[in-house]
């Protein structure tokens, strides 16, 4: 009997599952991709930087997974390369710098624009047939069926009759988002902690090329990301990450241009040279939220509905895409032994195997923003030292940036 695999959500991280699944499976397990959201129009070479794009930072682990996916060469054009991060905290004599090189890598990672990674990754679901993809559609619960789970769809794709809105699947896996409402329909639930913060996103032009530099800088007020853009319409461009108090990151979104820049140059200083102009802002409340449960049987959470992350170090998609590599080798592993995609014990080998790496880079991104807004003299003092000792101590170093690029969890041997 054919096995199925439905998948709820459509995003980069649903998408890219739906690929790793059609490369790792048999023909005889069918999957099914569910997006509430049109995909992308077909045509990623017609790609052109937009200075208010909004971007993503991808590990190199993250390209690593792309590239067994077969989208790496595509995405590889819109791709800026990250060669060197500085990390520093305003105030402080602390600061580290990271090299690529010292890896022997092209690049510690690379920063791409969402509109143009969502289009590759759309063009390579186009290219992989076998994955039936149902958008605009949604799914909007599941009840048990025997030997596993009756899904219930609505929208346009799913047809108006009984026997195209519900779908029987061996495994469902809910991908659509921090506020997933399949996630919560099903009594999984989730649990948040909010920072009392906001993130203030924006594209910045500055007189110099950031020459493959990101910064990483901690104020008062919480981390100041600022990371390469490839240039558009000959404008130097990174892209800012900015974590702020809510009310000054109101005021700050309303601000006009030269007063915003005039703010930015006080928090950043002229790393780049003077920052000439400012794209569109934009800004939402920071929170870390965690699914309660993230596997039952025939049914797993992964991308933002497992766990959202505070953007502290980009850590967020390049966990979930490194969960999407697990997680298709222990269903390829347990559907080879002859298991069902759905199995408990198939779901919780993957569990088990990401759990280190999950509790890892959550507490680092929980830790980090308030260990360097901590106003204690002696922490400054300690934390100032940890950098400093990060460009001295070259194993300590070369351990911290491979944690960080998510190689040390990719390469982990596997139980």
């Amino acid at each position: 009997m054919a096995q199925r695999i439905v998948i709820a959500g459509g995003g980069m991280v649903g998408i890219s599952l739906a690929l790793a699944l059609a490369r790792q499976l048999p023909a005889a397990v069918e999957l099914v991709l569910v997006e509430g959201f049109p995909l992308p129009e077909e045509g990623a070479g017609s790609y052109h930087p937009s200075f208010d794009a909004r971007s993503t930072a991808l590990s190199y682990s993250t390209r690593q997974v792309f590239e067994a996916l077969g989208a790496w060469a595509p995405l590889a054009p819109g791709a800026c390369p990250i060669e060197h991060i500085h990390v520093s905290s305003r105030g402080h004599f602390g600061s580290s710098c990271l090299h690529a090189a010292e890896q022997g890598w092209p690049a510690l990672g690379w920063v791409v624009e969402n509109a143009w990674l969502g289009r590759v990754l759309a063009d390579r679901l186009r290219a992989t047939p076998r994955v039936r993809v149902l958008s605009p559609a949604r799914c909007l619960g599941a009840r048990p069926e025997a030997g596993g789970l009756r899904v219930s769809l609505a929208g346009a794709a799913a047809g108006e009759t009984e026997s195209e809105t519900v779908l029987d699947a061996d495994l469902l896996v809910i991908a659509d988002g921090a506020r997933s409402g399949l996630r919560d329909a099903l009594g999984l639930g989730a649990t948040e902690k909010r920072y009392g913060q906001d993130a203030l996103v924006a594209n910045v032009a500055f007189a110099e090329d950031p020459a493959g530099r990101a910064f990483e800088r901690f104020t008062a007020s919480g981390p100041l990301a600022l990371l390469p853009l490839l240039p558009a319409d000959g404008a130097h461009r990174a892209a800012l990450v900015w974590t702020l108090p809510p009310a000054r990151a109101a005021e700050l979104l309303a601000a006009p241009p030269e007063a915003f820049l005039a703010a930015l140059r006080e928090a950043f200083g002229y790393r780049l040279g003077r920052p000439l102009a400012v794209g569109e802002r934009h800004s939402y409340p920071l929170a870390l939220v965690e699914a309660r449960e993230t596997v039952r049987r025939h049914l797993v959470v992964v991308g933002n509905a497992a766990h959202a992350l505070h953007p502290v170090a980009g850590q967020g998609f390049n966990l979930a895409l490194r969960d999407v590599h697990a997680l298709a080798d222990e269903i390829a592993r347990g559907v080879a032994a002859g298991a069902s995609p759905g199995d408990l014990a198939v779901l919780q080998a993957y569990r088990d195997r990401q759990a280190g790496d999950q509790q890892r880079t959550i507490a680092a991104s929980d830790l980090l923003p308030g260990l360097f807004m901590h106003a204690d003299p002696l922490i400054g003092i300690a934390r100032d030292f940890a950098l400093a000792g990060l460009d001295v101590a070259r194993t300590l170093k070369d351990s911290f940036v491979r944690h960080a690029a998510g190689m040390a969890a990719l390469e982990a041997p596997r139980g």
